[in-house]
């Protein structure tokens, strides 16, 4: 086993990592940019544990397998999303702490 196969391991985490943040921003706050990212980060989560597959159960297409994973990576930044942070920290960010929108505002 190749050190490639951690590289594989840390961007495959890193893509559902960022799935689940743009799932827990759109719970929060009902922004539809961040729907419609929680919803394609599916597709990318897929295709990165595809490429995850591809890395560890076939060694000599690990390069193949980091492709799919880095393409995965770079579509799931890539959205159009609301700005929704105003000078919060970085952890705040990095964690998709947000405020959340009240329904019923009297």
């Amino acid at each position: 086993m190749s050190y490639l196969v951690y590289v594989a391991i840390f961007g495959t985490v890193s893509v559902i990592f960022l799935w689940l943040r743009d799932a827990r921003i759109f719970l929060r706050t009902g922004l539809p940019g961040f729907r419609k990212a929680a919803y394609w980060g599916v597709a990318y989560g897929a295709l990165a544990s595809l490429g995850f597959q591809v890395a560890w159960f076939m060694p000599d297409y690990e390069i193949l397998g980091l492709g799919l994973i880095l393409g995965a990576l770079y579509l799931q930044v890539n959205r159009e999303k609301e700005k929704i942070w105003n000078g919060e920290g970085t952890l705040e960010r990095f964690l998709g702490s947000v405020s959340r929108k009240r329904a019923n505002k009297r």
